[in-house]
C-alpha cells in the first residue's frame, strides 16, 4: 500500500469515527420532544391533575419515592428552587412511583414542607417519558411542552439554575 492510499485510508476512518461521535452524541443530547399529558391523582387530596394545568410554564418534573436516599436529598433543592422561580411561570411537578400508595407519600409532604404539586405517578407515564431506569429522573420542559433536558440521578442545585435560567431566557 502506498502512502497516499494510506493517507486516504486513515482521513476515511477518521471521518467514519467523527460521525459515528457526532451521532452518538446528538443521542445522548436527546431531541427536544413533547411532554407526555398525562391526568394524575394528587398525593395530597386525590384530585386530579393534568398536564394541561401546567401549560405555558417551565417546568422541572421529577419521578422519585419516598424510599430513594438521593431522591430525598433532592427535595430541599427542589423546594429552593419553587420559591425562586414560582413568579416567573415555572413549577416543580413531582411524580411519585410509590407502591405504598398516597398516605406514605402525604407523610413525606407534610414532613418536609414540599412547596410543588406531588402526584401518583402510573407505570404508563412513565413509559410515555420514554421509561425511567432509575429515580429520581428529572425532566426540563420549556414553555411550549417540550421535553429539553432529561437528568438521570441527583441533580446539583448549580446546574438546575443554569438550565432553567437558559429555558427561561
Amino acid at each position: 500500500m502506498n502512502r497516499r492510499t494510506h493517507l486516504h485510508r486513515r482521513l476515511g476512518i477518521t471521518a467514519a469515527l467523527v460521525i459515528i461521535f457526532l451521532l452518538s452524541f446528538s443521542a445522548m443530547a436527546g431531541a427536544v420532544r413533547p411532554m407526555p399529558q398525562f391526568s394524575l391523582p394528587s398525593a395530597t387530596d386525590g384530585k386530579t391533575v393534568s398536564s394541561d394545568d401546567f401549560k405555558n410554564k417551565t417546568l422541572l418534573v421529577t419521578f422519585f419515592a419516598t424510599w430513594c436516599p438521593p431522591c430525598r436529598q433532592e427535595i430541599p433543592t427542589l423546594i429552593k428552587l419553587q420559591n425562586e422561580y414560582a413568579d416567573k411561570d415555572f413549577s416543580i411537578v413531582a411524580l411519585s412511583v410509590d407502591e405504598g400508595g398516597p398516605k406514605v407519600v402525604k407523610k413525606l409532604i407534610d414532613s418536609q414542607k414540599i412547596n410543588y404539586p406531588v402526584l401518583m405517578a402510573t407505570r404508563a407515564v412513565a413509559n410515555n417519558f420514554g421509561g425511567i431506569s432509575g429515580i429520581p429522573t428529572t425532566f426540563l420542559v420549556n414553555k411550549k411542552g417540550n421535553v429539553v433536558k432529561k437528568y438521570p440521578g441527583y441533580v446539583p442545585h448549580q446546574l438546575l439554575v443554569r438550565d432553567i435560567n437558559t429555558v427561561l431566557q
